[in-house]
């Protein structure tokens, strides 16, 4: 621009210039004084994928992934949510990683014939942008116990995802309840008892206070507690539960451009049609802790954990079903949510090191070692945040150190094999063979030193003090020997 500006003005001071040809030039510099600068590009958008149980691996993916779409200044997270419930302390987690972001946060209920059931509902509620694809539902967010219901109570079935709730009992969000209308005062809510009570006037206030800071439908959202209501997608849009049906993240993308969104920070206007759609998929490190964090396995290694270390503690020395049982019951107190990740993590490096050292002192015949090893690589993968630059643990790292463990673990059961395959060098037959010197003879009893030891002796020929002989078996307290020179005589 500068270059062409100084052209004209020197062509028009030199006179090069005719009268049209100078009312042109004027006419396209001043278009190009007022042409409009080159439109940037939109930022990218970060799509997230949830799909199965909410529980602390599924959480901690929606964190990281919130995080990480802010710090790389993307405009929008997406979280394509299909989930039947899960537990309440890790839906709550994501509902705070979702309502502190610094960036808008849409969940899209997809594909089609997927649900946000239970614990989904809520998630859905606290997001920025709530949105469905054709064919799929949401609601029934009834809080369930673990296990069943207690005495007196119609709240949940067998097979529910736990939460913690009031009072330190565990219950959860289930999608499968069938339920009567259970509004406040109504008889199927007076039947329950006060801790069932306290759950669901709980989970019901909190889903309401999502649904109103959003501008929602905080009646319907209550319902979905109380009754366990559920609506399909064009059905939650008519009753202002949601934001858009769209067909798929392009359709939705297309929608929300143009909306104005309120964050703690301020209320940016998105610019999503046409902008570059990032995947963020989990990793397998996070797809191993989903497995673990399901409700169903996280029962069955804490039933594996608590079977093991019962059976070892009745038969003391068993060693195996104490290892399988501590190394179960780690990760099925993470997948409860009831230990930290990295509580977990180093929980399972340090019994690791523990196994490995017991290894060298107790006659496990390898169980100690093994376990050892599989808890320190296990610990040592899932302990720090890969997510940060430098504070990985690279694979480069951790499968030299399990091999230099095997090979140590292998190094000492061949020591012990050989050990085993050793002549027995003390006990009762290892006197067969020794030389012994007769000290006394005569009368009844004859006597020897054998190795230092005095020794009652018995011979079929005539022994005399200071003759040497060779022990042949030993009978009780007494050996049977044979001359030195009767030996060699009969060789």
């Amino acid at each position: 621009m500068r270059r062409i500006t100084h052209a004209w003005f020197a062509a028009a001071g030199a006179g090069l210039l005719s009268l049209p040809r100078l009312l042109v030039a004027c006419a396209t510099f001043l278009l190009l004084l007022m042409w409009p600068p080159a439109a940037a590009a939109p930022a990218p958008v970060t799509l997230l994928t949830v799909d199965g149980a909410i529980g602390p691996a599924s959480a901690d993916h929606i964190a990281r992934g919130i995080e990480r779409a802010a710090r790389d200044g993307h405009q929008l997270v997406i979280i394509a949510l299909d989930t039947p419930g899960g537990l309440d302390t890790s839906m709550r987690a994501a509902v705070k990683a979702i309502l502190g972001a610094r960036l808008p946060v849409a969940v899209y209920v997809a594909p089609p014939g997927a649900r946000a059931a239970s614990a989904g509902t809520f998630i859905l509620m606290a997001s920025h942008i709530a949105a469905m694809a054709p064919g799929t539902n949401l609601g029934a967010a009834t809080p369930v116990q673990l296990g069943g219901p207690p005495a007196g109570s119609d709240d949940g079935l067998p097979g529910a995802a736990p939460r913690r709730g009031a009072g330190g009992t565990r219950g959860g969000y289930d999608h499968d309840k069938d339920t009567t209308k259970d509004g406040p005062g109504s008889a199927g809510d007076r039947a329950a008892t006060p801790m069932a009570r306290k759950q669901r006037n709980d989970a019901a206030a909190y889903i309401r206070a999502l649904a109103a800071l959003r501008g929602r439908n905080a009646e319907w959202a209550e319902r979905s507690v109380r009754d366990a209501s559920s609506l399909p997608a064009a059905d939650a849009l008519d009753a202002r539960v949601i934001d858009y049906v769209a067909g798929d993240v392009a359709a939705l993308l297309a929608l929300a451009d143009g909306r104005q969104v309120t964050l703690r920070t301020g209320t940016p206007t998105l610019h999503t049609r046409g902008a570059p759609l990032h995947r963020a998929d989990p990793d397998w490190r996070t797809r191993l802790l989903g497995v673990i964090s399901d409700p169903s396995v996280a029962l069955i290694l804490m039933s594996i954990g608590i079977d093991g270390l019962l059976f070892e503690f009745m038969s003391p020395g068993a060693v195996a079903p104490g290892v399988v049982g501590t190394l179960c019951l780690l990760p099925g107190l993470y997948g409860l949510h009831l230990l930290p990740l990295d509580y977990a993590g180093l929980g399972l490096i340090l019994l690791g090191l523990a196994f490995m050292l017991a290894e060298a002192f107790l006659p496990s015949f390898g169980v100690l070692g093994l376990g050892g090893m599989t808890a320190f690589v296990a610990g040592a993968l899932i302990l720090v945040d890969t997510d940060l630059p430098g504070y990985g643990v690279p694979a480069a790292v951790v499968v030299p150190l399990a091999i230099v463990s095997a090979l140590l673990l292998a190094g000492m059961a061949g020591v012990a094999l050989r050990t085993r395959r050793r002549a027995v060098a003390g006990g009762p037959n290892a006197l067969v063979g020794s030389l012994a010197e007769v000290i006394g003879a005569g009368g009844t009893d004859t006597w020897a030193n054998v190795n230092g030891e005095t020794w009652r002796v018995a011979s079929g020929a005539a022994l005399r003090p200071g003759q040497t002989v060779r022990v042949l078996a030993r009978k009780g307290a007494r050996l049977d020997v044979v001359p030195v020179n009767q030996v060699k005589q009969g060789e």
